[in-house]
């Protein structure tokens, strides 16, 4: 028996302990951590410097309230990150979690536009499928129906447009047209809902959960921006999984021309070590909020002293090990790698990401693009039989959270070519037998 429970009965064995890119249960079993927890992990587990920083924060204080104290590790932290951002980016807000800094970001945005005299504007739009969290206000942007729907009459659901999904849709990436077919799909939308009432459009620069990994098409990031530009309206980077090194670059829009004017971020800055996130705006955005009155916004463990410490030493590892570099060139070999079982598993449809954020895609038809049958609960059974085998991998759905299996596999940053070969063994194996279990009701072969 158990007093906890989570989002569903299913149970799991007791942790014991982590260390690196490994982690074993009470019983002495070891699994490859193959997707940093939830993408959080970047760094890997237990690392000794980071341990070290937050012992040495503890022996000083744990906690100060942000409207009692100014505390060393979170001014040291925020100068870090906004000595990463792109320019003009340097003023940060502290929150503990990805679904707080998408929530700060939004309310950042409005009481700008009330600041500014800009009161009929309200709207952010986003992309469908996508997620941003799982509070109200980052459900009423998330476009993920299974998540939403149940509480959409709890909250004001916000404008969508279409990801851009070319694989699906039968179009080139690697086309400009297509990135331009899809970015112009905002500007219709815009248009469509008034553009003085819109406030703000928001994704993530390289798809997270919602849509596996998906990288935007050529010179789909450089239009947004040109379009946001147009119609006053702010560009929102949900860097929460994106952001500290996972893809190559500390955060993920760094591989496009589009500067955002707020970025959020959470997972990977605190890599598991803790709670901890940031809502990171522009000081034009800031100021006039805070001559206002100031940001009518906050969280009791805003600015933790350990959770900062911890984060700034998140940070100095992920500089001192140059993981942004590993992640680009242990991202290159893995994707190679996932070309290669995708070669020899039928089933597999899709790869695709960037840096150590990549996914496959299950497909009972590649050239119509016919998803598994739904009934199969692929994107699960294939995470069981992973798991079973000792690799951790993620799962959700591509196509609004109903069907569309895909499987993320996205390593802590410090992997090396031994971690891989682990990784496309654990994979190749699996999926011999997801294949195998499910060969009767494709009638493959």
């Amino acid at each position: 028996m158990s007093n906890l429970f989570y989002q569903g009965r299913g149970r799991k064995p007791v942790l014991e302990q982590a260390r690196g890119v490994y982690m074993w249960d009470k019983d002495g079993r070891r699994y490859l951590d193959g997707s940093s927890g939830a993408m959080v992990c970047n760094i890997g587990h237990s690392n000794e410097n980071v341990l070290a920083a937050m012992q040495r924060q503890m022996e000083k204080s744990t906690f100060g309230y942000r409207l009692h104290f100014e505390t060393e590790a979170s001014e040291q932290l925020a100068a870090r990150l906004a000595g990463r951002m792109p320019k003009g980016l340097n003023k940060v807000f502290f929150v503990s979690g990805g679904s707080e800094a998408v929530e700060s970001g939004m309310k950042m945005a409005r009481q700008y536009a009330l600041a500014t005299g800009q009161d009929s504007r309200w709207k952010v739009i986003s992309r469908s499928p996508s997620y941003h969290g799982c509070t109200l206000g980052a459900l009423a942007v998330t476009g993920y129906t299974t998540l939403s729907q149940p509480f959409a009459p709890m909250m004001r659901e916000m404008p969508k447009v279409p990801a851009p999904r070319a694989y699906l849709d039968g179009l080139d990436p690697n086309d400009r047209e297509t990135g331009l077919h899809y970015a112009d799909m905002l500007e219709a939308k815009i248009l469509a809902e008034g553009a003085d009432s819109v406030l703000a459009f928001i994704l993530e620069p390289v798809g997270g959960a919602s849509t596996g990994a998906l990288v935007p098409p050529l010179g789909y990031m450089e239009r947004i921006r040109e379009i946001c530009d147009r119609y006053g309206v702010l560009l929102i980077m949900d860097e929460v999984m994106t952001g500290a090194g996972r893809t190559g670059t500390f955060l993920g829009c760094e591989h496009w021309n589009a500067q955002p004017d707020i970025v959020v971020m959470s997972k990977g800055i605190g890599s598991g070590y803790v709670p901890l996130g940031a809502m990171i705006a522009d000081e034009r955005l800031v100021d006039p909020v805070l001559d206002a009155g100031g940001f009518a916004h906050g969280f009791t463990y805003a600015g933790n002293p350990l959770a900062c410490a911890a984060g700034l030493a998140v940070v100095d590892e992920i500089e001192a090990q140059d993981l942004c570099r590993n992640a680009t060139e242990m991202g290159d070999k893995l994707i190679a790698r996932l070309h290669g079982l995708m070669q020899k598993h039928e089933i597999i449809g899709d790869v695709r990401g960037k840096g150590l954020l990549t996914a496959f895609e299950f497909m009972s038809d590649r050239d119509t693009k016919a998803p598994l049958p739904k009934g199969l609960n692929a994107y699960q059974r294939f995470v069981d039989i992973a798991y079973d085998k000792g690799l951790i991998v993620y799962s959700r759905r591509t196509r609004d959270g109903v069907e569309g299996d895909h499987i993320l596999v996205c390593p802590p940053l410090i992997v090396n070519d031994t971690h891989l070969d682990e990784i496309i063994e654990g994979l190749d194996a699996s999926l011999v037998q997801f294949t195998d279990e499910i060969h009767p009701a494709l009638k493959v072969g």
